[in-house]
């Protein structure tokens, strides 16, 4: 097994390659503004890295959201050209599952929140028994319409960061490496778990919308 995990859900363009026991090679930048223009160069730093070729990879992981929809869909069209060039499966793996595995908070340590920056003064969150187990499905609310359910938990991600009023025992990681997305996948092919399909979870429509009630000029 050799996996080769992308994720651009969040301001992280963040890659890593994975052989089922151990990360290989991994790369995270931060800059919400060049998904495609570090995405790439990313993937050929850690290949490098590695000392592997794209074909020697035997599976495709891709974060799959929530996020904003400019950043996401890069990662996710970049993941499927991937493997329709190599011919091998991609895996969508839930971007707030990946938070959850890399905080490492297990059930002794009772339930908790993840929660990443989906503008518009809103969070993407879900709530988690443990960093396997998600409790809800993911969702995109104002933070203190949420207030309530999520009081006194431990909130991880960078949209607990931003608004501690409602968060109010923010834990790291800030944003979703590739490296937990690809442990995590691995541990659940290993196990004979399905995994999503590479589709995006946008939950809401893009920020970009067609005008209303635009002029139509028609030649005369």
């Amino acid at each position: 097994m050799l996996l080769l995990a992308v994720d651009t859900a969040t301001p992280a363009v963040t890659v890593a390659l994975h052989d089922g026991t151990d990360t290989v090679a991994a790369s995270s930048q931060v800059d919400a503004r060049r998904h495609g223009e570090l995405l790439l160069p990313a993937v050929d730093r850690v290949l490098a890295e590695a000392g592997t070729a794209l074909d020697a990879v035997t599976g495709i992981v891709v974060g799959i959201g929530p996020g904003p929809y400019t950043g996401l869909r890069v990662g996710l069209m970049t993941a499927d050209t991937f493997g329709l060039a190599l011919d091998v499966p991609v895996h969508g793996v839930c971007t707030l599952d990946g938070l959850a595995y890399a905080a490492g908070i297990e059930e002794a340590e009772g339930p908790f929140v993840v929660a990443t920056d989906a503008r518009r003064k809103e969070v993407y969150w879900a709530r988690y028994a443990d960093r396997r187990t998600r409790l809800t499905e993911p969702a995109v609310d104002r933070p203190a319409d949420i207030a309530e359910a999520v009081a006194g938990l431990p909130a991880v991600g960078a949209g607990a960061l931003l608004y501690p009023d409602t968060f109010t025992d923010p834990r790291g990681p800030e944003h979703v490496s590739a490296a937990a997305l690809a442990a995590l996948a691995a541990e659940k092919l290993a196990a004979g778990e399905e995994l999503p399909a590479p589709r995006p979870l946008y939950l809401r429509r893009p920020d970009a919308q067609v005008p209303k009630n635009y002029k139509v000029v028609t030649p005369k």
